[in-house]
């Protein structure tokens, strides 16, 4: 789920001075956007940010769709608008920057937006878009903490227009099993679970991956995530406390952010649980002990190439386009009217634990974890 827009600070004080002045027009909706969810219409999805994850996977994924398709963008650089205009075959009325964004609203070509921007960008376009009367799917981490993610919920919600959170694993089969074998208690009750997400991270240091105010946070927020998400869904329960600790060995580069965190979860009924996630250590894994067996998966929350294994043997599932899936069935729930299985309130979960790991970081003590 990564994406790599190259916004600076300047870029992004820029753009949200612009969607402050956007979102004072109020929510005016083109009569045409009453087409939008019709059964049997492909829909359009416009990208919000070409950076490294619209690149490398959402694009391409959207090319293996059956319910969706690529049919506009959004960006601040002229020189991709032509390029993907020409690569995608995208008309010039479907291309829009962050100053035009709002007229979105009048363009029946488009009927979901995918916000994949850095995430202190996420709720402003989430708005925006539900505003404009189009879905919105906004990239994980869904906001720079719970408050905003309510916010956001609460706007989709007012504009009557749905709101998805892009957790693609939701949609990867070996996941999908875990989720299975926990919630099921295939193996009896599920009584430990460690998980870990991280990478080396060797790329610009003046990223905004690393600009707190642009991220959030450091590993924890981007990779982190990924290992609270397979905790809670192996689980299928909320947690309701954590304690964690932070490691640090290079400063200068995360001098912003985080580097390393560890964290352990509580759960109603004393199960306890462990998790890591880091820019400084190539970790991938799901593991869960149960009272007549355990489960596995590594690598767990890579785009590709995901095994597991139970006491059983090993997993035997195939490896899809995850984001495929994912698009696709965002797109289903708007044609149908079904609700997605990673709304907007799934977002918000994931950041209720966040808040309270940093709250522990910085009290050393445990934290409760709020309610959604």
């Amino acid at each position: 789920m990564k994406t790599s827009p190259k916004l600076s600070r300047r870029n992004f004080i820029g753009l949200s001075m612009a969607g402050a002045g956007a979102l004072a027009l109020g929510s005016t909706v083109s009569a045409m956007a009453s087409c939008i969810g019709q059964p049997g219409k492909r829909l359009g999805i416009a990208l919000v940010g070409l950076g490294g994850y619209s690149i490398g996977q959402l694009a391409p994924a959207l090319q293996q769709t059956k319910n969706c398709y690529l049919a506009g963008i959004v960006t601040g650089t002229p020189a991709k608008a032509t390029e993907w205009a020409q690569k995608y075959n995208i008309p010039q009325k479907n291309i829009y920057n962050y100053q035009t964004f709002d007229h979105i609203a009048n363009n029946p070509d488009i009927d979901i937006v995918y916000v994949v921007l850095p995430v202190a960008l996420h709720k402003e376009y989430t708005i925006r878009a539900a505003k404009a009367g189009k879905h919105v799917i906004c990239e994980k981490p869904m906001a720079l903490n719970a408050a905003d993610c309510r916010e956001m919920i609460a706007a989709c919600k007012k504009a009557n227009r749905m709101l998805s959170i892009g957790y693609r694993l939701h949609f990867e089969p070996h996941n999908m099993e875990v989720m299975r074998l926990g919630q099921k208690q295939v193996f009896r009750k599920v009584t430990g679970i460690d998980n870990a997400n991280g990478f080396t991270y060797g790329g610009d240091p003046n990223a905004w991956r690393l600009n707190k105010a642009l991220a959030g946070g450091g590993g924890l927020m981007d990779m982190g995530i990924y290992a609270i998400q397979g905790t809670r869904y192996t689980l299928g329960m909320e947690p309701i406390s954590v304690m964690a600790t932070q490691e640090k060995t290079k400063p200068e580069l995360f001098k912003d952010v985080d580097e390393t965190v560890f964290w352990e979860l509580e759960f109603p009924g004393g199960l306890k649980t462990k998790g890591k996630s880091s820019y400084n250590h190539d970790w991938g894994y799901l593991k869960a002990q149960a009272e007549r067996g355990k489960f596995e998966l590594e690598p767990a929350y890579g785009y590709g190439g995901i095994q597991g294994k139970t006491s059983n043997g090993p997993m035997d599932f195939p490896q899809i386009n995850q984001q495929a899936a994912q698009m696709d069935d965002f797109a289903h729930c708007v044609m149908t009217g079904a609700h997605t299985r990673v709304p907007g309130e799934e977002g918000l979960k994931d950041m209720l634990v966040i808040d309270a790991i940093y709250r522990s970081l910085d009290t050393g003590k445990w934290e409760k974890i709020q309610k959604a």
